[in-house]
């Protein structure tokens, strides 16, 4: 099988992992062009699995996590493993059950951070009712890993009258988000102290099943995704090529933390492709909406907003500025912040 043509670069960059059109284009001609099955969507963050079952349809999801450092304000990568993994299956309707572990130990690594790694995994497992029910331990040469990479893999459950996924988002639904963007980036890149900048900020890593739960309920939800590698604007470039839509956000119901602000303007990130490991985007039928924008407020998510609109168009995402201008968001090409998930 000849790789496809659309597909030239020759070496794997960093850029290929970050959530955007080169990571796309990687799956598309190398992985799933081997792997292609008629039970892969690539498109999605948990499969469908053919059992049938009376209490639902099993849905499974696999990730891997290699942030860096490993503790950062907020949690470390054991928390961050158990948060990502469960969002995965929360996004796509189900309830999260149960996990697997992969773990990928650095010669050399402190045993107390391991330690409290574990301890930090094993409290999101609790606070998320999932547990962790088979994994593996290998330990790489010095210089050969990061510290600590971890592989989970996650089995859910969710209810089989639930249709959720891009093919059922129309013109005019509405855009939600559920909080603030761009936290866990900005603390992870904080947390590394590089370019003299420091700080306290918090990621935003967290499991978002409260939210999920609260939303499969309203009427008229097409799609939930959480915006992690490439931020919202990733997701919507998404939703734009899947539906063929134009993608319209708008800038100012975002809500953007100072600390988030102050470190893009100091080094040219937009706070749209940074990562956010605790909020949800849901696409949604207008009056479902705005039930749902009530709902997550009334929960204790004050920053949730209706961002944007789905609108008919060629597919490109369009941000409505503070200002009253317009400007196009293009797709994510370079990764401004490698391992941060």
């Amino acid at each position: 099988m000849k790789i496809p043509s659309f597909f030239t670069d020759s070496h794997i960059a960093l850029a290929h992992g970050n959530g955007g059109r080169l990571m796309r284009e990687l799956i598309e001609a190398i992985f799933a062009r081997h792997l292609s099955n008629e039970l892969l969507d690539t498109r999605v963050d948990a499969a469908c699995l053919p059992f049938g079952m009376d209490s639902g349809e099993i849905m499974v999801t696999t990730d891997g996590f290699t942030v860096e450092p490993l503790e950062f304000p907020g949690g470390n990568i054991g928390s961050l493993a158990v948060h990502g993994t469960v969002n995965d299956l929360a996004v796509s309707g189900a309830t999260p059950l149960y996990l697997t572990l992969s773990a990928f130990i650095e010669e050399g690594l402190e045993v107390a951070l391991l330690d409290r790694v574990l301890a930090s995994m094993a409290q999101a497992c609790q606070d998320s009712h999932v547990k962790v029910v088979a994994g593996d331990t290998k330990v790489l040469r010095r210089g050969q890993g990061g510290g600590i990479y971890f592989a989970m893999t996650g089995i859910g459950l969710r209810p089989s009258h639930l249709r959720l996924g891009v093919d059922q988002i129309r013109p005019d639904d509405l855009i939600l988000l559920s909080g603030s963007i761009g936290d866990h980036g900005t603390a992870v890149l904080l947390a590394r102290e590089q370019f003299g900048l420091s700080g306290e900020l918090q990621s935003d890593s967290a499991s978002v099943l409260p939210i999920t739960q609260a939303l499969i309920t309203i009427p008229g939800l097409r799609f939930m995704r959480d915006p992690t590698r490439g931020g919202v604007a990733t997701v919507a470039h998404e939703i734009a090529a899947a539906t063929n839509t134009t993608i319209r956000l708008k800038e100012n119901p975002i809500t953007i933390a100072d600390p988030v602000r102050t470190v893009c303007a100091m080094l040219g990130y937009d706070p749209l492709y940074l990562a956010s490991e605790g909020r949800v985007i849901a696409v949604l039928e207008p009056a479902g909406a705005e039930i749902a924008l009530g709902r997550l407020q009334g929960l204790g998510y004050a920053d949730a907003a209706i961002i944007g609109t789905v609108v008919c168009g060629r597919p490109q995402v369009v941000l409505e500025t503070e200002l009253g201008g317009e400007r196009i968001l293009p797709e994510l090409e370079d990764d401004p912040l490698p391992r941060i998930c």
